[in-house]
């Protein structure tokens, strides 16, 4: 089923894309578990869990305390980048309210709207390009530091990829997935999901995982 069919058959309490983009005073926020890293206004990295989610903003846990107003970039499993200005500190972690475009603003919601019912929709549910299994495919995955590990392929697409490995660089950092330029969107349970930095040519693509 294609994301477009699988959005128009959710039931009503299931779109939350047509609940929340439309308001603009105040947003609904959903609960959601996911991890991440957040970078401060002073380019210092940290760990993070997200609490919950709207697409006006966003609560997360930290280890360290942020300022208020002082700008943040997170990344986020499954959700990737985000950005926003801090506008409230709480005991263990901080909210912020998101600075996004209205394009920006529509996928966030989308992909809320997968991250929140996913269990209804399967996994293919806002994903841009299908994805092909590819069994007993290797591939080397060269991290920041220059550091060269094997991999496997767990399954691949025009947009990105599943990567079975025990390297786990950071949400957001840029990789060389055999000669593809990548960067970190997530983690599972078998490894890294990576998204192509150049989409590459589908022709091509398929004869290097064929």
């Amino acid at each position: 089923m294609s994301s477009t069919s699988a959005a128009s058959t959710l039931k009503p309490s299931l779109r939350l894309d047509t609940r929340i983009v439309p308001d603009r005073r105040r947003h609904k926020r959903y609960p959601l578990a996911l991890l991440g890293r957040f970078m401060r206004a002073n380019k210092q990295e940290f760990p993070c869990r997200l609490n919950d989610i709207s697409v006006g903003g966003v609560s997360l846990m930290a280890p360290v305390e942020v300022d208020i107003d002082e700008r943040i970039v997170a990344y986020l499993d499954e959700l990737g980048g985000i950005e926003g200005v801090v506008v409230r500190v709480f005991d263990g972690g901080f909210a912020m309210s998101l600075r996004v475009s209205q394009h920006k603003r529509e996928k966030l919601a989308a992909q809320i709207t997968w991250l929140v019912n996913k269990d209804e929709l399967g996994n293919s549910f806002g994903r841009r390009h299908h994805r092909i299994s590819v069994p007993n495919k290797t591939s080397t995955l060269r991290l920041a530091d220059g550091t060269t590990v094997d991999c496997r392929v767990l399954d691949v697409s025009l947009s990105g990829a599943s990567i079975g490995t025990d390297a786990r660089p950071p949400i957001g950092e840029e990789v060389m997935f055999g000669k593809l330029r990548c960067k970190v969107m997530r983690y599972h349970d078998r490894g890294i999901g990576v998204q192509f930095l150049d989409i590459p040519d589908p022709e091509a693509l398929r004869r290097y995982f064929g």
